[in-house]
């Protein structure tokens, strides 16, 4: 028979996968009429069809009846694909069993254990990295599992692939590591996780930010939160910015609190010669602007108490002698 979905039973069969008919499927089968791996014009067969749909007996009857468990849409994708994706786990360990390749790609590089990491599918996920799935396959982009469980904030799912070996500080080609996209999300504990195992802190991506940065940007107090505490670059950064900078520039006053409180200078000039407080005013931020100058105030009278006290100790010793 042709391979190709062009008879009404070829229909038929893709229609009883999808559906999930088991009745309907042995029907069309013991007709003879179809060959078991017929395709659409995409390249699906019945068997990724019945796995993207979960339907395990209908998974099972197709294997028996000799579907190929490696079978790829145009697009690259597998009946495995798609049973990872949807978070299947019968199904992912009945075509595993079948034969299945736990790290065929799909066209932009995406495997099976990527889409369950991308859907938090904490049991596929462990049970595609105990069958040897590559933990640090990436997409076109070079964004990993780690990256996309990262992304979407699945700490167990990150922990596995930790575990498993992940290197944690992997950049995309727009030089994003996996801390830097999940300070940028606002995932406080993933980023949590991911310094406590060594994760560079002051990581840069290709425009000269800092995941402090971008968190200051986005105002994400919980992420500064978590930041500050391995010590990261307070200073002008490669983009000619400060985080604080960042956080005036676009009126987050709970994150100006957390910088200055934290060391940052509040006299420290951007690229463009200019402070955060003049940001602020340029974005006519009032209640920023009126802390940092008192911040500001602040700062010069202790300076001012500092160099008369040096002066009257010298004078003192200078009196001694």
């Amino acid at each position: 028979m042709s391979l190709k979905k062009e008879t009404p039973s070829d229909v038929q069969l893709h229609m009883a996968a999808m559906r999930g008919d088991e009745v309907a499927l042995l029907r069309v089968l013991d007709s003879g009429k179809v060959h078991v791996d017929c395709k659409d014009e995409d390249g699906t067969t019945p068997l990724i069809l019945a796995a993207a749909g979960g339907h395990t007996y209908c998974v099972m009857e197709l294997l028996d009846q000799g579907a190929d468990p490696n079978s790829r849409r145009l697009t690259g994708t597998t009946p495995l694909f798609f049973a990872a994706q949807g978070g299947h786990l019968d199904v992912v360990k009945i075509l595993i069993k079948a034969g299945a390749s736990v790290d065929t790609p799909s066209a932009d590089g995406g495997t099976p254990l990527f889409v369950a990491c991308q859907g938090g599918h904490v049991k596929i996920v462990r049970e595609l990295l105990d069958c040897g799935a590559n933990v640090n396959a990436h997409m076109k982009d070079r964004a990993t599992p780690v990256f996309i469980s990262a992304q979407n904030g699945h700490r167990t799912v990150l922990s596995l692939l930790i575990q498993a070996g992940a290197e944690i500080d992997i950049k995309r080609i727009d030089g994003a590591t996996p801390l830097w996209i999940a300070a940028q999300m606002g995932q406080d504990h993933i980023c949590k996780v991911l310094l406590q195992n060594g994760a560079n802190v002051d990581t840069v991506r290709c425009d000269g930010a800092t995941p402090l940065f971008k968190a200051a940007h986005k105002g994400h107090a919980a992420v500064i939160t978590v930041l500050l505490k391995y010590r990261p670059n307070l200073g002008q950064l490669p983009n000619g910015e400060s985080a604080l900078h960042a956080a005036a520039m676009f009126g987050h006053m709970t994150v100006c609190k957390q910088l200055v409180a934290a060391g940052s200078d509040v006299l420290l000039k951007n690229h463009d010669g200019l402070t955060a407080l003049q940001l602020a005013h340029q974005q006519k931020y009032t209640s920023i602007c009126d802390y940092l100058q008192e911040r500001i105030r602040t700062m010069v009278a202790r300076s001012a108490k500092a160099m008369a006290t040096s002066g009257v100790s010298s004078t003192v010793k200078t009196m001694s002698a």
